[in-house]
């Protein structure tokens, strides 16, 4: 079955409605039925769902197929220029300006519906016209409302949006299962594996913004010979082999591997798709489009390219506010359950994420936009019991216990004119010697598992006082509370971590400055009582009540405390060294700034969902901190047992004084003194530092 084969089904159900749609958008242009201020919102809106028929059709009919790269590159800024920062202030797209335009009763709500309308421009490069004729509806609909002698009223227009989510939900999130679970919807495979690399022209077909970080990123990987690209694409897939491999999963069992990647990465992503059909995998692409119903805040989809505008999104990731209740949240856990139900065999198949991240970027301090949706508490409370139930639903076609993953980053061209040899150094970091840091690893835990307690500790302006409470082993000839971490599923190498014991777990954990997916943090401080947060401010805002607020929405995710999932203490001084000789600590991503120091994870521990399934370390012996007090409870309740996040907060080196063992009988013994490795065996870790 083919890509287009697919879509059919959904075709096929609009093919009378989608051209009578768009012949009632075309008109609203020249209709002056709508009084104004509302007039000119519907004609910029129809206008926008025009230029992305009008792409469509041209994509689909393979008009498009001669075009020359700048022609592809003016559509491209044509389709995104009006929400770059430069043109934001005077967007539908900012609900500042949508407010100010329209009112406070509708303003909002329209901005919100723009965006969903806007992030249509993805789907007219799939072929997608089933979300293309609903959303069209959807606007004629309301437009109509406005042609009334009398405005409508707020609930009326909220009642519109609220049913085409009800009712369209289920297809919506049908679609996105199918994405997960079906390797003939091989759109971004297509590009992968057909397009002429050489021809630049390619990177436009996703239909995603591209910037300079896409075209130079794919010029530069163009530039490497086979063997580089091999090695890369090798290390990549290697460490999804060994993460079934090392936690005794059967590979064997499975048939789709979720390829994630920058646009840009296309080479690599070729390599590796070889590679993953030795082992007898076929990639699956997920390409959830950030509408509100998908959550525009969590980066919907698998391919990633750089934002056109960070605040745009930043402002409208509750945009789904405007409709979320407790009916709806129902409904779409009842679609989810039945559509997974009706894919089982498909979903037993999918064996977890392969993921390429990027980092370079510069940094995001977002601004506060009062004009933008926000939950309410009660939305807020809907939203976690949604994210958990929905966990539970997809944990029991894909069971934890038998996917994994893998995860790697490299730069991209906006890291700055040092961007070739970060890139090199990286891949060098990527592959650095697996047994040693395994030996001089090993040499730490060995020094961890006799602890009751460890007391961690800042200096200069870091005002860290932790004390972690550790897992008390039975057995320490054949059991260990910290896993050995190398390059498998966690790349690069260069950590060792362990669910901590929350009763006991008490202190300050502070950061001076921190990125935490994509987000800037300053002077970030959390307080601990039995492992659970009590306290928490940053000095991002300028009132607390603000900064507060933008930590219980982005770092507690809602939730009203987390508790300490994750204790760990990163190794990879080598990667530390190259954040500080090339000045990019801020830019680089959790997943290396985590092996620069030691971290804390709030949320979830790293065994969630899979606390059962026995893990063990090279040594053989079995790691059996896999659980804390909150994640036991998963055999009464599991609604309260997870929370659906995990955040890595990294103490770099140089803001740490100690990282001491407390033993039971008081006796102390240090990993770490004024910032260096003291466990004798691990000398070479210091070498980066001095």
């Amino acid at each position: 079955m083919s890509y287009q084969e697919v879509l059919k089904p959904y075709r096929e159900e609009v093919a009378e409605r989608y051209p009578l749609v768009m012949e009632r958008i075309e008109q609203i242009g020249a209709e002056e039925t709508v009084p104004q201020p509302y007039r000119d919102y519907f004609y910029k809106a129809a206008s926008l769902l025009q230029e992305i028929k009008q792409e469509e059709e041209t994509i689909t009919e393979g008009l498009a197929d001669n075009r020359s790269l700048a022609e592809w590159q003016q559509i491209n800024h044509k389709l995104y220029e009006e929400i770059l920062p430069e043109n934001y202030e005077k967007s539908y797209g900012n609900p500042a300006f949508a407010v100010e335009m329209l009112g406070e009763t509708f303003g909002k709500m329209f901005s919100a519906l723009y965006a969903d309308i806007r992030s249509l421009i993805a789907c007219a490069y799939q072929g997608r016209v089933y979300e293309i004729t609903i959303f069209s509806e959807l606007l004629v609909e309301i437009y109509n409302c406005f042609e009334a002698e009398e405005l409508p009223e707020e609930k009326e227009i909220q009642q519109i949006i609220y049913w085409f989510y009800h009712d369209y939900g289920e297809v919506l999130t049908e679609i996105n299962v199918l994405a997960q679970t079906c390797a003939e919807l091989d759109f971004s495979t297509s590009i992968i594996m057909d397009s002429n690399l050489e021809d630049l022209s390619y990177i436009y077909r996703y239909g995603s913004y591209i910037t300079e970080n896409e075209i130079k990123t794919a010029e530069f990987l163009n530039a490497l010979s086979e063997e580089q690209i091999q090695a890369m694409a090798d290390t990549y897939t290697e460490g999804y082999r060994i993460g079934f491999e090392v936690t005794g999963k059967d590979l064997s069992k499975k048939k789709y591997v979720d390829l994630r990647y920058h646009i840009g990465f296309e080479r690599m992503m070729r390599a590796a798709v070889h590679n993953f059909a030795k082992m007898g995998l076929k990639p699956v692409v997920p390409r959830m489009e950030d509408f509100s119903y998908n959550g525009r805040d969590n980066g919907s989809s698998a391919v990633g390219s750089t934002q056109p505008n960070r605040q745009y999104l930043y402002d409208h990731k509750a945009d789904s506010a405007m409709y979320l209740d407790k009916a709806l949240v129902e409904r779409r856990l009842e679609v989810t359950r039945t559509v997974f139900e009706n894919r089982k065999e498909d979903a037993a198949w999918y064996a977890g994420p392969a993921v390429v991240e990027v980092f370079g970027e510069a940094g995001f301090e977002p601004k506060t936009n009062p004009a933008a949706y926000q939950y309410t508490e009660k939305q807020q409370k809907l939203n976690v019991y949604m994210m958990n139930m929905n966990s539970q639903i997809v944990n029991e076609y894909i069971r934890g216990e038998e996917r994994s993953f893998t995860i790697i980053a490299y730069p991209i061209p906006e890291i700055g004119k040092d961007f070739e040899a970060i890139f090199a150094k990286t891949v060098e970091i990527n592959t650095l010697d697996y047994k040693l840091y395994q030996r001089m690893q090993q040499k730490i835990i060995d020094v961890l598992d006799e602890a009751e307690y460890v007391h961690i500790t800042g200096k200069g302006e870091n005002k860290t006082d932790l004390t972690v409470a550790i897992y008390p082993l039975k057995d320490a000839s054949k059991e260990t509370a910290f896993e050995n971490c190398v390059a498998d599923v966690n790349i690069p190498v260069g950590e060792v971590f362990t669910s901590p014991v929350l009763k006991g777990t008490n202190g300050h954990l502070h950061v001076t400055e921190v990125f935490l997916n994509g987000l800037k943090y300053l002077d970030l401080a959390l307080d601990f009582t039995d492992g659970m947060i009590t306290s928490y401010t940053c000095k991002n805002f300028p009132t607390e009540e603000e900064s507060q607020a933008f930590l219980k929405e982005n770092l507690l995710m809602h939730h009203d405390t987390l508790p300490m999932g994750e204790f760990a203490i990163g190794t990879n001084t080598t990667a530390y060294k190259m954040g500080i000789e090339y000045q990019i600590q801020d830019k680089l991503p959790i997943l290396i700034a985590e092996k620069t120091g030691p971290h804390f994870a709030v949320g979830d521990t790293c065994y969630s969902w899979a606390e059962d399934t026995a893990v063990f370390n090279p040594d053989g012996k079995e790691i059996v901190a896999r659980e804390n007090e909150v994640s036991a409870k998963r055999k009464e309740n599991v609604e309260q047992a997870y929370f659906n996040c995990h955040t890595d907060i990294t103490i770099p080196y140089d803001e740490l004084d100690c990282i001491t063992v407390i033993r039971k009988d008081g006796s102390t013994v240090d990993v770490i003194r004024d910032g260096k490795f003291v466990v004798p065996g691990t000398e070479e870790l210091n070498k980066p530092l001095e």
